[in-house]
């Protein structure tokens, strides 16, 4: 009996030690977070595992852990028609809420999830939820695009499906088909997601055939430049739960299909450091000291390495690319943009990314909303549902698509 006992209390203690992680006092929830942390941690050191053995990618092994958990069928609703099928080739779920009786045309939002272009699915229940509420609040048609995903494709395959998806998706029958108002659709993704719509974005407003076809754009905590990740963010949240900075610079490595010795050298700017002069056109438009407030900036240093490793840019020339990097897009192409609203949580390595794009729009002329949450974590918007209900996932997700609903 006592020799269970001590057992009992040895494996209670591994475990508290293993969930526990200092967590600031302002964020929301925290022993919740914590727990969905380990949990997390958990599945992506299995997932290394089954890599280390030669079983699978480590990254099929963790979505594979991920979809398990929270796969989704088509299941319509009373308010919400929710059909399967593909545009142009790409996988889509679409989500058709009722019209209202006074507006026989809907609005419309095309939505890219997240996951570190690696991860995640239309389909999971998280997102399922999401854009079942959108389309019910909004009276809205939602299309949720599953694109293809690092290690089956790499940079630019993703950007490729969600444009093709979305060319198709605007053509005058198939809006036709789906009673979609053609002056009121919108674009919009959460992290990786948000990268791929900002991208979108950008590139159809270079077309003059589709430059006015989106209304606006809608960006939940995006991930919008490799340049730097010593940004006053990625500083105080190094370590933050969901998505410290090592693995954000991994997934970076991973959607380029590079090498991860480089990871190290990225995380401390040795890429973009003084000597590697492909990179010094790009300074300008992340010079944080400028395009970020004194109440965001703190007493952080910006971290310039004097010498780098010129390898880096020279086999990942990616990084240096507006199509992978939407916040070093030149003054030209942003002044072009559609009303914008940005999500930024501050407890999150990508919140000084919407900060300074939020500038830098504002700077060309655009009409930006900065929703910023004070104890808001990254990935706080999809979690509204028990077991991973947190406050600040609810009052994101409110204050997100109340501002849909009033400009769309």
């Amino acid at each position: 009996m006592r020799s269970s006992l001590v057992l009992l209390t040895a494996l209670v203690a591994l475990a508290a030690y293993y969930i526990y992680i200092p967590l600031p006092s302002s964020m929301s929830d925290p022993w919740k977070l914590m727990l969905l942390d380990a949990t997390f941690r958990g599945a992506q050191q299995l997932s290394n595992l089954i890599h280390y053995l030669g079983l699978s990618h480590h990254l099929i092994a963790l979505n594979f852990i991920i979809i398990s958990f929270g796969k989704k069928s088509a299941v319509s609703s009373a308010q919400v028609k929710v059909t399967d099928t593909a545009f142009d080739g790409v996988e889509v779920r679409v989500f058709e809420g009722l019209p209202k009786p006074e507006e026989p045309l809907r609005r419309s939002v095309i939505y890219i999830h997240g996951g570190g272009w690696a991860l995640a699915s239309a389909k999971i229940k998280y997102y399922d939820e999401l854009c079942m509420t959108m389309a019910e609040d909004l009276n809205a048609v939602i299309v949720s695009i599953e694109y293809r995903l690092v290690p089956q494709v790499y940079f630019p395959e993703q950007i490729h499906d969600v444009v093709r998806a979305t060319k198709y998706f605007l053509q005058p029958e198939v809006l036709k088909q789906y009673s979609v108002d053609p002056g009121r659709i919108g674009i919009s993704g959460d992290s990786a997601g948000g990268n791929l719509a900002a991208v979108l974005v950008q590139q159809f407003s270079q077309d003059a055939n589709l430059r006015n076809k989106l209304k606006l754009q809608a960006l939940i905590y995006p991930v919008l430049q490799a340049l730097d990740f010593n940004t006053p963010s990625y500083q105080q949240n190094v370590n933050t739960p969901i998505l410290p900075r090592y693995v954000m610079a991994k997934y970076w490595v991973d959607y380029f299909k590079g090498d991860y010795d480089f990871v190290q050298a990225m995380v401390v700017n040795n890429h973009t450091a003084l000597d590697v002069y492909e990179a010094a056109a790009f300074r300008a438009h992340l010079n944080w000291t400028s395009l970020l407030p004194s109440s965001i900036t703190k007493n952080y240093k910006p971290v310039v390495q004097t010498t780098g490793n010129a390898r880096i840019i020279k086999e990942l020339p990616q990084l240096l690319d507006a199509r992978s990097s939407p916040l070093i897009a030149d003054q030209e192409v942003l002044q072009n943009l559609p009303k914008t609203y940005i999500l930024t949580c501050e407890h999150d390595v990508l919140r000084d990314d919407g900060i300074m794009y939020t500038k830098r729009l504002v700077n060309a002329g655009v009409d930006v909303t900065l929703d910023h949450f004070e104890d808001g974590f990254h990935g706080c918007m999809i979690f509204t549902s028990w077991p991973t209900n947190f406050s600040v996932g609810i009052r994101t997700r409110y204050s997100y698509i109340k501002w849909l609903d009033q400009n769309l």
